[in-house]
């Protein structure tokens, strides 16, 4: 082991004196490194970007994009809407589209991930073309410090090629994995790295975790007709409100998934006919399925970065990178942003408006910072969940019970009216606002159709700050789920029935 250290020392004092400089190196090709990168190179940077993927336990790898454009969001959200898709077939002829039996409607799973990685390429062929038309140098290769704070990046070509380099402003940005438990058997489940380019359906699937990225494969693969379970060890999607969350997930066992509570996955075996036989805690039993997918956290994979020879300092439990608001880590010249830094959100737009902000402060005279308090986000259930701001129980710890006022209601989306879509059991809307001359606005919580593009609009006002009457006092676009905001009357302490009643009047 000292041999190699002294090996790899000896060929980083080799290129020393050959080091490529930059004014940015920028470490991981995902969206905040991406748009870092870009944005630094437009204020007449010279910038290096390096990115290179850790094949999954499977084999499964990528090219330049980063989680969001491969393995997460837009994957993700295209599979969605292919589920959404086939659950509107079956309402056409009550428009009057003829020519549908429902019982010869079938999906073909690799059309669809097909269509799906084809967009992926697509994809990664721009980010490399922007990085070739912005000038910026792309090293498809890994990168670790070395003494001095200087670079060494290491090809992913059949020879390694090393190259050092150095530049005074070096941003991290290698992101979030998904981590396997440390049971016997982990590896004969997937992640979420490698669902969307499985060659077949996944079959009977039991997903084992509660957040939003274990609900939202669930959902899709239920609306893609496949047989799924979920394991939830406490409680589902814990940082949203609970009032939305029960309803997000009474919905989701409408739609046929089943959820399997309060126990964990002993251990993972592979029958003779390829089953995956889990074992489950407690009185749990046992079950065989076609697929078992991990979704229950992401890790960060700093080791192979050797922070350690700079100094860069990581929360010891987590192993996230600690940096501040103006994404400065402990040393000098060394940044991070997005999903690998500490206490962020772990939301693709957070990364990369930090990666343009970080860039505007590094080369011009910007002083703006991201505001990371009052962020929205969605999970992408079936039944959508959009939120932005505190949820009730955050509320009443922060300010009261006493001290705060929820307005609530029932609603039925115009696009559910005709087909008598019974998801309409299940749609929500919520304001919290304080209970003072204010009457500010502090969270907003949307369960319906559509939950993103209904919410994105609000955040924006949200930002600048709004009150409950602002909100009552919107003339409403007719008919949409959105005007539920502005038609927001009763509140939860006056114990009247929230249901909309009517349409027009």
């Amino acid at each position: 082991m000292l041999l190699q250290s002294q090996k790899h020392q000896q060929v980083a004092c080799r290129l020393l004196s050959t080091a490529v400089q930059y004014d940015l190196i920028v470490i991981g090709g995902g969206s905040g490194g991406l748009s870092c990168s870009k944005r630094a190179s437009e204020l007449g940077a010279k910038v290096a970007l390096v990115d290179a993927v850790v094949p999954s336990p499977h084999g499964t790898t990528w090219g330049i994009g980063g989680t969001c454009a491969n393995v997460g969001c837009i994957p993700k959200k295209l599979m969605h809407q292919a589920a959404l898709v086939g659950k509107e077939l079956k309402y056409a002829e009550t428009y009057g589209w003829n020519g549908l039996d429902k019982t010869k409607i079938t999906h073909d799973w690799r059309i669809l991930s097909k269509t799906v990685n084809d967009r992926i390429k697509g994809n990664n062929w721009v980010y490399r073309v922007q990085l070739r038309d912005k000038g910026i140098k792309y090293y498809n290769a890994f990168a670790e410090f070395v003494e001095n704070g200087q670079v060494l990046v290491s090809g992913v070509d059949k020879n390694k090629t090393k190259t050092l380099l150095t530049a005074p402003n070096i941003v991290i940005s290698t992101g979030l994995r998904p981590r396997y438990p440390n049971v016997p058997g982990e590896t004969l489940g997937i992640s979420s790295d490698d669902l969307f380019t499985l060659p077949k359906p996944p079959g009977k699937t039991l997903v084992v975790g509660a957040g939003y990225v274990a609900l939202e494969c669930a959902g899709f693969l239920a609306g893609l007709n496949q047989n799924v379970e979920v394991l939830i060890r406490s409680s589902p999607l814990k940082e949203f409100d609970k009032d939305c969350v029960n309803f997000v997930m009474e919905h989701l066992k409408s739609t046929g998934v089943k959820i399997r509570e309060h126990v964990e996955v002993a251990s993972v075996e592979e029958t003779e006919n390829k089953k995956k036989k889990v074992h489950f805690t407690g009185n749990g039993g046992t079950d065989e399925y076609d697929t078992v997918i991990w979704a229950t956290g992401r890790t960060p994979r700093t080791d192979s970065l050797k922070l350690e020879t700079v100094g860069v300092k990581k929360n010891e439990k987590s192993g996230k990178i600690v940096a501040d608001d103006f994404d400065k880590t402990n040393i000098d010249g060394i940044f991070a942003v997005g999903d690998v830094v500490e206490g962020r959100q772990e939301l693709t737009p957070l990364a990369i408006q930090s990666g343009k902000l970080l860039a505007d402060r590094l080369f011009s005279d910007s002083k703006q910072t991201v505001r990371f308090d009052g962020v929205a986000t969605t999970v992408f259930t079936p039944l959508e969940l959009s939120t932005v701001g505190l949820t009730e129980e955050e509320a009443k710890k922060q300010y009261g019970e006493d001290g705060i006022e929820v307005f609530h209601s029932h609603f039925t989306p115009f696009e559910y009216i005709v087909p008598q879509n019974k998801d309409s059991e299940f749609c929500y809307v919520k304001a919290i606002c304080l209970r003072d001359e204010t009457q500010k606005v502090v969270g907003l919580h949307f369960v319906g159709p559509n939950a993103a593009e209904v919410m994105q609009g609000y955040a924006v006002a949200f930002r600048v700050g709004i009150s409950i009457s602002d909100l009552q006092l919107t003339i409403a676009i007719h008919p949409c789920s959105s005007e539920e905001f502005v038609k927001l009357q009763v509140t939860k302490r006056s114990g009247k029935d929230p249901r909309v009643q009517g349409c027009c009047g």
